[in-house]
């Protein structure tokens, strides 16, 4: 296996939506950004992979507009995923195992705002039996909070203090929509948005796009003196149907825990677009009290569709160039109540742990 690590992330995220630009007017200051942080033109990226939605977009091959932020002469190699920047930051690593590239340049955009968030991710429910019935994914997770409560696996005071962290922690993240630390009493006396779920319990809804650079071996030593190599990745999945799974655990997140290295983990970015989601993941994955997690404020304070699990993982890429951290973890989820889950094990030294 070749030694593969993130050099490169950049990130944009729009507090309104008044004006909102289009992708592509936001991809490209993302891709120069990329290209000042690694010194590269677009002539250095041997392989370029985005994620998005069509139905968010709200039009067929939405995504091919956004090739036009790349620039379509000469031709690029380009590929394309239905899903998060993580997803596409997967295929963009897989394909520089196969020795075809040396460099990737992966990245992800969603404009909420086209529609209704809401109604539009009920699409990804089973079409048979559920998206016929048209239940949100607020509602859906409030449904998945009370079941943790009923069954006395958390308290909405626990849910609280997860708020009540992140929104203090994203007071030094200058990305994030949603800041300013309070104490838990006070969101506790918060109205019920969806009960039992409060509005700070749920990511605010947010456009955006973010990219992940990708280098092996010597290309990556060329761009940073502490890159961030990618020593585990794994990802699992769970049954589409809500009634097939108990809601309080996400098996699929536990699985791909068992898959990688998690030992010595310094920081975890869980990609948790509801407070009750994190409580859920940090059993699932094992974490040690010790492990800090989502120190940047993490999906509860800025979630851009298709880019908030990769961000969880540039968010972990950043702290190892700079030498805060030896060792981190980045989790990336899709679909209803964590049915999708991934895992980037990000190391200051290589390794080939859960490859």
């Amino acid at each position: 296996m070749r030694d593969v690590a993130v050099v490169g992330f950049a990130q944009q995220q729009l507090p309104d939506f008044d004006g909102s630009p289009t992708c592509v007017e936001m991809l490209v200051p993302i891709l120069a950004e990329c290209y000042e942080q690694t010194g590269w033109t677009r002539r250095d990226v041997g392989f370029w992979c985005s994620g998005s939605s069509d139905y968010l977009a709200g039009r067929s091959f939405s995504f091919v507009q956004a090739v036009d932020a790349i620039g379509v002469t000469p031709p690029v190699n380009e590929s394309h995923v239905e899903m998060d920047l993580a997803w596409a930051m997967y295929e963009a690593w897989i394909k520089i195992q196969t020795g075809e590239v040396d460099t990737a340049l992966v990245y992800a955009f969603g404009k909420s705002s086209a529609g209704v968030l809401r109604r539009t991710l009920a699409l990804q429910l089973d079409p048979y039996t559920m998206t016929p019935l048209w239940p949100d994914t607020v509602s859906l997770a409030g449904l998945q909070a009370r079941a943790g409560i009923d069954a006395g696996v958390w308290d909405e005071r626990a849910m609280a203090e997860v708020a009540q962290r992140s929104l203090t922690d994203a007071e030094q993240n200058e990305h994030s929509i949603r800041k300013g630390g309070s104490s838990v009493e006070e969101l506790l006396a918060r109205p019920m948005y969806a009960d039992p779920l409060r509005k700070h319990d749920c990511a605010p809804v947010t456009d955006g796009v973010a990219a992940l650079v990708l280098a092996a071996g010597d290309r990556a030593r060329e761009v940073r003196d502490r890159p961030a190599w990618i020593t585990g990745l794994s990802h699992f999945v769970d049954p589409s149907s809500l009634s097939n799974r108990d809601l309080t655990r996400s098996p699929s997140a536990a699985d791909a825990a068992a898959a990688v290295d998690l030992t010595g983990v310094e920081v975890a970015e869980l990609h948790a677009p509801f407070s009750h989601q994190e409580l859920i993941l940090r059993r699932e994955l094992g974490l040690a009290d010790d492990v800090r997690i989502n120190p940047s404020g993490g999906a509860l304070t800025s979630n851009p569709m298709f880019s908030g699990g990769g961000i969880r993982v540039g968010e972990t890429a950043r702290r190892i160039w700079s030498g805060e951290i030896s060792k981190g973890v980045g989790h990336a989820t899709s679909g209803a109540a964590l049915q999708q889950n991934l895992l980037c094990v990000l190391d200051s030294s290589t390794g080939k742990d859960g490859l």
